[in-house]
């Protein structure tokens, strides 16, 4: 019985998981208790054991009930002042520290977002994007970066989302430089070639920050400026 509350414990906790990071539970909106333990078939107990380990790890907030963490004005400005360090550290430190098991894990990890990049869908283009860059984080090898890192990618990870998009203005050309970049880094990585690890991973950036600012400010709508015309009388 107990190992059935784990395993169950687990695949809710995969589920919310992935259900934030592709928007399919939209930031700020309530995570009703009800809801998902009907979902999960979940007691409350465990589900709160879940929502706690979420909680944790920043995709949930607590206050006044459970709801997904939200993304505003202030912590996007936080996200931009904070990504270029993060990441730049974190990729130095994985070319300083990085295990052999961790360069294989990492590469395979490459070759699921080159087939995701192939097969068109936005959430396992969003999802390999972000295991892979969740790896560089386990090879640096820094429990205060580590943290920083994951929160980073939460947010990186739904503002992905559009990146993907075919729609969004991430032509071919775009995409196959963020993958070439991957590869890139896997090689700075495996050289230990700190300096050119801690360069790409400020290219990579530079890269995806011109898309972000898109979702951040979009366009306006395309509509007259003015007060409509009045309506003669017949």
């Amino acid at each position: 019985m107990a190992s059935e509350r784990g395993t169950a414990k687990t695949a809710a906790y995969e589920d919310l998981r992935r259900a934030i990071l592709t928007l399919e539970r939209q930031p700020a909106s309530a995570l009703e208790e009800s809801e998902l333990c009907n979902r999960y078939g979940l007691s409350r107990t465990p589900l709160r054991e879940v929502l706690q380990q979420l909680s944790g790890e920043g995709y949930v907030t607590l206050k006044r009930g459970a709801r997904v963490s939200d993304m505003t004005h202030l912590t996007l400005r936080d996200f931009f002042l904070a990504a270029p360090l993060i990441y730049s550290a974190v990729m130095r430190l994985a070319a300083q520290n990085a295990a052999p098991q961790q360069l294989a894990e990492l590469k395979r990890a490459q070759e699921d977002f080159r087939l995701a990049l192939r097969s068109g869908s936005v959430t396992e283009r969003a999802l390999t994007n972000d295991r892979f860059h969740r790896i560089t984080g386990e090879m640096a090898g820094n429990s205060y970066l580590q943290a920083s890192l994951d929160r980073l990618l939460i947010d990186h990870t739904r503002i992905a989302m559009t990146f993907f998009r075919p729609k969004s203005g991430a032509k071919a050309d775009r995409l196959d430089l963020a993958c070439q970049q991957h590869d890139d880094m896997i090689a700075a990585i495996e050289t230990g070639d700190d300096d050119r690890a801690a360069e790409l991973a400020l290219e990579h950036w530079a890269l995806s920050r011109d898309q972000i600012e898109l979702f951040v400010m979009p366009d306006g709508l395309n509509a007259p400026l003015g007060a409509p015309p009045k309506q003669r009388s017949a």
